[in-house]
């Protein structure tokens, strides 16, 4: 399997750029080498458009649909996928936030339960409804401060302007652990360890490596589900981020064949058929597969954005995307994903006596833990 993979939305680690707050990835998958399969129809496309290259922002849509068909047709012939993958980045600031702050490995008045198994998202949305846009800059800010004293401190008054905000809570327990969480973190701002270490790290949390961890992940399950082996991954070449992904795809090689259990009732995480080659970043006009998925990609962010595509080119998107796949790091897609959760029945009987003393352990410790702040 021959992948090639593009971005759109790019602003680096400036979240809130509101003419950008989507970060996407375009991934292609083909069975073939598309840098020579796909050479000869595009230069037949090129000549006549009379272009070097299929640049999709140059074109525009009525010049991209007079070539729309050949590529639809070509796509369907050689069962090329296209895959889409968004991060928003607004937040993406408030999620970093709670999987730092709220992780009960570190903070010691989170109790197990509600990091570590789908209560995590629950407690997710609470936290998101207390943040403003300025508190979810802060956040941000604070989150790639590479100095720790400067670190701890804007977590110090970014945990305070949130616990102001927390009777705007709709029950009882959510003000309880919310509040509980924040006022440990704000006491032990150290042990949470909320800046980044060096701008190397700081990149290893910004939208752009998040998107290119699904890339990664959903490579790895189209070869496990086509049964084939992954022979080349071809990145465009942009100098901010490549030495953070290919770092990136080295901690994932390393962990080819691991399983872990994320805790019950979540996912698994399964690296079984994490490709084993590294990326290679090549100039998207040295490439014809990322000339290919310049141009479905630059389609898929038209239709995300709600612009107008002609008939030819959403016939071609069609017959790219149909068999591939998409996801996306945002709150409205964690809702959609566990909002199953809400309507879940009431257990039956009383519980297990061993886990309700496990319970039971996990809130005496929680209450120790505020109480010492």
């Amino acid at each position: 399997m021959y992948c090639y993979v593009d971005e759109s939305g790019n602003t680096g680690n400036n979240l809130f750029d509101t003419a950008q707050p989507v970060l996407y990835y375009g991934l292609l998958t083909s069975k073939t080498n598309l840098d020579v399969t796909a050479e000869p129809l595009l230069k037949a496309l090129r000549a006549r458009l009379g272009v070097d290259r299929l640049h999709a922002n140059e074109l525009g849509v009525a010049r991209l649909s007079e070539i729309a068909t050949d590529l639809g047709r070509f796509a369907l012939k050689r069962d090329i996928r296209f895959s889409l993958y968004k991060v928003a980045k607004p937040d993406h600031a408030i999620i970093t936030f709670f999987d730092q702050v709220f992780d009960a490995g570190l903070n010691e008045a989170v109790p197990w339960p509600h990091y570590w198994t789908p209560l995590r998202y629950i407690l997710t949305f609470k936290v998101a409804h207390l943040f403003d846009e300025e508190t979810a800059k802060a956040a941000w800010a604070a989150r790639q401060e590479t100095n720790p004293a400067r670190a701890a401190e804007a977590l110090q008054k970014i945990c305070s302007k949130l616990l102001e905000r927390i009777p705007s809570l709709p029950d009882t327990r959510s003000q309880e652990l919310v509040s509980g969480a924040l006022k440990w973190a704000a006491a032990n701002p150290y042990e949470i360890s909320y800046g980044s270490g060096n701008k190397d790290s700081a990149l290893q949390i910004s939208p752009n490596l998040v998107g290119f961890q699904q890339v990664l992940q959903y490579i790895a399950i189209q070869a496990r589900k086509q049964s084939r082996t992954v022979r080349s991954i071809v990145v465009d070449r942009q100098t901010q981020f490549n030495k953070a992904q290919a770092e990136l795809s080295d901690i994932y090689r390393r962990l080819r064949g691991h399983k872990q259990s994320m805790g019950p009732g979540m996912p698994e995480m399964d690296m079984t058929n994490m490709p084993d080659i590294p990326p290679r970043f090549s100039p998207g006009d040295e490439s014809s597969g990322l000339e290919l998925v310049d141009v479905v990609l630059w389609v898929a962010k038209r239709n995300e954005d709600g612009k107008p595509v002609s008939p030819e080119l959403a016939q071609m998107f069609n017959a790219f995307a149909k068999r591939g796949s998409t996801d996306e790091v945002s709150l409205a897609g964690l809702d959609r994903r566990w909002r199953f959760l809400v309507d879940l029945p009431e257990p039956e009987g009383p519980m297990p006596d061993e886990l309700a003393a496990k319970f039971e352990e996990w809130e005496n410790d929680r209450k120790k833990a505020v109480s010492d702040c």
